[in-house]
């Protein structure tokens, strides 16, 4: 069972804090050893995903395209019948009226097998770029995803090599964080955070703020020896240490 921070003294919860501190510290350092590889992967992840959706919308416009051709030449058909049947009956005609009639149903079909036959070829050369494009895509995803392989293969390996010790940091991260109350855990992860070093508790070197360097006065370095209270930098906010406590 956790010791609950209430029963600490200011002491022991400094100690707590500065462990944890330097917990995180070594966890930092792991991270960084496997560098940007994580976001290189998953960047690529989302790329190849992209990548695909891209590709599944290229097939199905290109299915849709041959569909509106098969739809066109069925309609160019139906219209070349009209036609023929049209200009057939132009020789039964009892009158000019008629006869007018069936040659501007004559012109008619030749005008929708005109707009028919530009829309098919159209619609041929829309297939054919958005082909040319899907291939170029397939190469580019399978190049993409050889690379993801080889970013993942590369991750796994230094994962592996780092995965047990950061395992067992973690396990000490809970433990020192057991000792410390919530409101003080927040106002640790709100610093640690605002800092690109993420340091949160530093001690003081050479009468000066481990974090921003500024000086400290005698009267504060001795109230931080005595370990009563937490102190923070007044410039910074970090959480201040004696430096002793680094080889407690």
């Amino acid at each position: 069972m956790a010791t609950k921070a209430k029963e600490l003294t200011v002491e022991e919860r400094l100690q707590a804090l500065f462990d944890m501190q330097t917990i995180h510290k070594k966890i930092d350092e792991l991270h960084k050893l496997r560098g940007e590889l994580p976001l290189e992967v998953k960047d690529l992840e989302d790329e190849i995903e992209g990548l695909n959706t891209r590709a599944n919308n290229l097939k199905d416009d290109i299915s849709s395209i041959t569909d509106l051709i098969s739809d066109n030449k069925i309609k160019m058909k139906e219209a070349e019948e009209l036609k023929k049947k049209y200009e057939k009956q132009t020789g039964n005609v009892k009158n000019n009226r008629e006869y007018d009639a069936l040659t501007k149903e004559i012109e008619n079909q030749d005008l929708d097998i005109q707009l028919l036959n530009k829309k098919n070829n159209e619609a041929e050369r829309d297939i054919v770029s958005k082909e040319e494009y899907l291939k170029k895509s397939k190469a580019v995803l399978k190049s993409k995803e050889k690379e993801l392989v080889a970013k993942k293969k590369e991750l796994e390996v230094i994962t592996a090599d780092t995965d047990k010790e950061e395992k067992a940091l973690n396990k000490k991260l809970t433990t020192a964080k057991n000792k410390i109350e919530d409101r003080l855990l927040s106002a640790y992860d709100r610093i640690r955070n605002a800092y690109k070093n993420r340091m949160a508790v530093v001690t003081v070197e050479r009468n000066a703020c481990g974090g921003c360097f500024a000086k400290i006065p005698p009267q504060r370095q001795l109230e931080l020896k005595q370990r009563k209270k937490i102190l923070v930098c007044e410039h910074c906010g970090r959480v201040l240490v004696d430096n002793e406590m680094a080889y407690a």
